[in-house]
């Protein structure tokens, strides 16, 4: 089997959440890391491990990020990552596959599962052989220890739970 890295240059992984129960906020992680034990052409007997450093979220907003660094949210000082690992992969089609594995947030690990689109492969201008794809997930903050909220005084709360997750990745062959 073949090993793939992350290429963090050429990967953002972005999320979602309401606000005020009307707007959305979006935000990114900018230190991620991974692998991906396997053929990227087709995931079935696949292997993914996918790290992103808790510390590096960025919503546009100092004040808010440092609040989700905080013991409220993240607490990245005890917990300084988020992890995914690979359990079972399930090709939908000739493109796409349902990945399921466990996700750790702070210090609770959970079954998640994304849906994966292999976008394709190619080399890039210096030789190097990458391959994409585009994740998509959905995860309750909850479900994490992410608890922290305001109820708001026309009703409803700050943040909602539901966070979006949208990932565009890039992998290049492990040196």
């Amino acid at each position: 089997m073949a090993k793939w890295t992350v290429d963090a240059s050429h990967t953002s992984v972005g999320f979602s959440v309401k606000h005020m129960m009307v707007s959305k906020v979006k935000g990114s992680f900018g230190a991620v890391e991974g692998s991906l034990d396997g053929n990227p052409e087709d995931l079935t007997e696949a292997k993914i491990d996918f790290k992103i450093d808790a510390a590096s979220i960025n919503t546009n907003n100092t004040d808010r990020d440092n609040h989700l660094r905080s013991g409220d949210f993240f607490d990245t000082e005890t917990y300084p990552n988020i992890t995914f690992i690979s359990t079972e992969i399930v090709k939908k089609d000739s493109d796409e596959y349902k990945i399921t594995g466990d996700m750790t947030i702070k210090d609770v690990t959970k079954k998640v599962t994304f849906e994966v689109e292999y976008e394709g492969k190619g080399t890039n201008p210096w030789g190097v052989e990458v391959a994409a794809f585009e994740v998509k997930g959905k995860i309750s903050r909850k479900e994490f220890g992410l608890t922290w909220n305001q109820t708001l005084e026309a009703g409803g709360v700050l943040v909602g739970d539901d966070i979006k997750i949208s990932i565009d990745l890039q992998l290049n062959p492990a040196q």
